[in-house]
C-alpha cells in the first residue's frame, strides 16, 4: 500500500494470515495476525518501522443451530466494518471510516466470551445476534479493555437488505457507553452495494455511507470493462466535547473518498482512491494505492 497526505508518501507493504480450522463437528478454531512494514518520510529520507501481533485468536462451539459459543480473543461485535470489512483483502478503500474505533473500545478486540448465532430463520427474515464480555488485558498480543455488549440484526431476503443495531459499554475507569446502526442494501439484479454506519459515544459522533459498483453488465465479470468497481464513501465526525480518548479527529471533520478499483484474475485486486478531508484545522489531499493478492492452501490434508 502507499498514502500520500500533504504531499508526504508513506510505503505499507502488509501480510495478514488467517488460520481457520475445524476440529470436528462442533469446534473451530480461527487466527488473524498483522506482519506491517512502514517506511515514512523523516525529514532526512525515509525512516523505518515494523510490527507483528495477532489480530485474534479464538475458538468457537457450535452448541445447537442458533447458539455458537466463543472464546478467547476476538474481534468486538459493533458495527460492520470491524467484524466483516476491516480484512485488507476485502475492504474496498484503503483506510477504514474515521469513526471504526467508536464502540470497539480503541483496541478492537476483546478477550474473553461471546455467543452468538440466529434467533430466528424464516423465509421472509431473518434476526442474528452476538453478545459478549471482554476482561482487561494489558498483553501486548492480547490487549483489551474491560467492556460488555452485543448486536442484532435483521435481513430481509427478497429486499436483499439488513439493518443492524449496535450498544457495548465499557467498564473500567470512567465507564461509556456507546450505540450504533447500520443499513446494507443490495439491490436485486445489480452490482451495486450501499453500506452506511453511523455510531455515537461519550465524546463524539459520526457516520459513514459507502456504495459500489462492478460493471459486469458490460459483457460480464471477467471482461476487461467488467473488473472495474467505481466506489464513493462519504463521511463525517462531530465532537461532543474535547476529549481525545476516542481515536476521532479533535475537530469536526469531513471526508469524501473515490475510489477505482480493478479486479484481476486468481483473486488480485489494484486499489487506488483520492481523498478530500474538510476540518477547521486546514483541508487535506489523499492520494492511496495498493495491490492486494489473496491466495488460499490447506493446512493439512483432508479425509
Amino acid at each position: 500500500m502507499t498514502s500520500t497526505n500533504g504531499g508526504n508518501t508513506t510505503y505499507l507493504p502488509i501480510i495478514e494470515p488467517l488460520f481457520a480450522a475445524p476440529i470436528g463437528n462442533h469446534f473451530f478454531v480461527e487466527s488473524r495476525a498483522a506482519l506491517v512494514e512502514v517506511f515514512f518520510p523523516n525529514g532526512n529520507g525515509y525512516g523505518h518501522t515494523h510490527s507483528i501481533g495477532l489480530t485474534y485468536l479464538q475458538g468457537a462451539y457450535l452448541a445447537s443451530p442458533h447458539i455458537t459459543v466463543v472464546g478467547g480473543s476476538f474481534l468486538i461485535p459493533f458495527g460492520t466494518y470491524n467484524e466483516r470489512l476491516s480484512p485488507v483483502w476485502i475492504n474496498n478503500l484503503q483506510d477504514g471510516p474515521l469513526i471504526s474505533s467508536l464502540g470497539t473500545m480503541s483496541t478492537g478486540t476483546g478477550l474473553g466470551g461471546m455467543m452468538r448465532g440466529s434467533a430466528i430463520s424464516r423465509r421472509k427474515y431473518s434476526i442474528d445476534y452476538a453478545a459478549y464480555f471482554s476482561a482487561l488485558s494489558q498483553n501486548e498480543q492480547f490487549n483489551a479493555r474491560r467492556s460488555s455488549g452485543g448486536r442484532v440484526n435483521l435481513y430481509l431476503p427478497e429486499s436483499r437488505l439488513e439493518i443492524g443495531f449496535s450498544y457495548n459499554r465499557l467498564l473500567q475507569g470512567t465507564q461509556e457507553n456507546f450505540y450504533g446502526t447500520h443499513v446494507w442494501w443490495q439491490p436485486k439484479n445489480t452490482a451495486l452495494r450501499l453500506r452506511s454506519e453511523f455510531a455515537r459515544g461519550g465524546h463524539a459522533q459520526g457516520y459513514w455511507i459507502e456504495a459500489d459498483y462492478r460493471l459486469q453488465r458490460f459483457g460480464g465479470p471477467d471482461s476487461w470493462i467488467g473488473r472495474i468497481e467505481p466506489v464513493f464513501r462519504m463521511q463525517q465526525t462531530f465532537r461532543l466535547d474535547t476529549s481525545a480518548s476516542d481515536g476521532l479527529p479533535l475537530v469536526n471533520t469531513q471526508r469524501a473518498d473515490f475510489g477505482l478499483n480493478y479486479n484481476l484474475p486468481h483473486n488480485t485486486r489494484i486499489l487506488t482512491s483520492y481523498s478530500r478531508q474538510f476540518s477547521s484545522t486546514g483541508n487535506t489531499n489523499i492520494w492511496e494505492t495498493g495491490i492486494v493478492y489473496r491466495f488460499l492452501f490447506p493446512a493439512w490434508k483432508g479425509k
